[in-house]
């Protein structure tokens, strides 16, 4: 007969109790997939103690009615989950210097409590996005600037079988959106130093393929900001697995809504490769 063991915090196995510093799950919202409200009660109410924040991402607030965002994000609430803003800001550039405060008190109005920025799509001088970071502080909120974070594909590992001495294809180089990981990790310290809570690292290039990832440029970005103060994208359950192995449960990581009882359970225990047999077993592990 086999022996469950329910899920506890208390036991200082992976991380503490909500709320944390470290060992986030921030959970995708309404985007790719449309989640009504009672799909969001029963992932909360089933799931809630293992999701730390819910983000509505590419904009998709924008296109809501403001009482269902406002009943979305108290639900949010009621189960310690914060909520953050997703792509959005840049479609404020050319409105006006007072466009972006009465953006900031909007989202405050709603119940949001984190402001992304995506650094890539704002396209403003570093002063002014410190001046952002600043304004949203100042407004009691929680800033999270985004960095993309981009590479030469000639420069990813190809993955896959091949026969040794077989013959490799040279990738074509693509210069354009090619970032200087050391610039981009001297403007997230930036963002720091002027109060930014958390950095995204937008690494879909870097991290998209767990047989692919740039483990050398990962772990600079967190050598540098720390593993407390950077979240980074899992697009994949294989991703999430990988970050694990590599810097353990306390990583920072934004999933899909389908991913949080995986992440979870590869937080939680050693489980292997094979981790997929427990899945359907609710909180408790074998």
């Amino acid at each position: 007969m086999s022996a469950y063991r329910w899920k506890s915090f208390h036991e200082d196995e992976d991380r503490p109790e909500k709320p944390r510093r470290f060992g986030v799950t921030e959970m995708r919202g309404p985007h790719y997939t449309l989640l009504t409200q009672n799909v969001l009660q029963d992932i909360f109410e089933s799931m809630g103690q293992f999701v730390d924040g819910l983000k509505f991402a590419g904009g998709s607030h924008s296109l809501m009615p403001k009482n269902f965002i406002k009943e979305v994000t108290d639900m949010a609430h009621k189960h310690d989950v914060y909520v953050s803003t997703g792509d959005w800001a840049e479609h404020l550039r050319g409105k006006g210097p007072s466009a972006f405060k009465e953006y900031i008190e909007e989202c405050k109005h709603l119940g949001f409590d984190t402001i992304e920025l995506n650094v890539g799509s704002l396209g403003i001088p570093e002063e002014t996005l410190l001046r952002f970071v600043r304004l949203i502080k100042s407004d009691g909120m929680k800033a999270k600037p985004q960095f993309t974070l981009k590479i030469n594909r000639s420069d990813i590992p190809i993955g896959g079988d091949r026969a040794f001495g077989a013959y490799i294809v040279p990738q074509p180089q693509t210069y354009e959106m090619v970032e200087d990981v050391d610039l981009l990790i001297r403007r997230a310290e930036r963002c720091l130093e002027a109060g930014a809570d958390m950095i995204m690292i937008d690494a879909d290039d870097v991290c998209k393929y767990a047989d692919s990832v740039r483990a050398d440029v990962i772990a600079k970005v967190i050598g540098r900001l720390g593993l407390e103060k950077t979240m980074f994208e899992a697009s994949s359950a294989q991703t999430s697995e990988w970050f694990i192995k590599h810097y353990g449960p306390k990583v920072n990581l934004f999933v899909d809504h389908s991913q949080v009882m995986d992440l979870e359970c590869l937080r939680g225990r050693n489980l292997g490769i094979n981790h997929t047999s427990v899945l359907g077993s609710s909180y408790f592990l074998f």
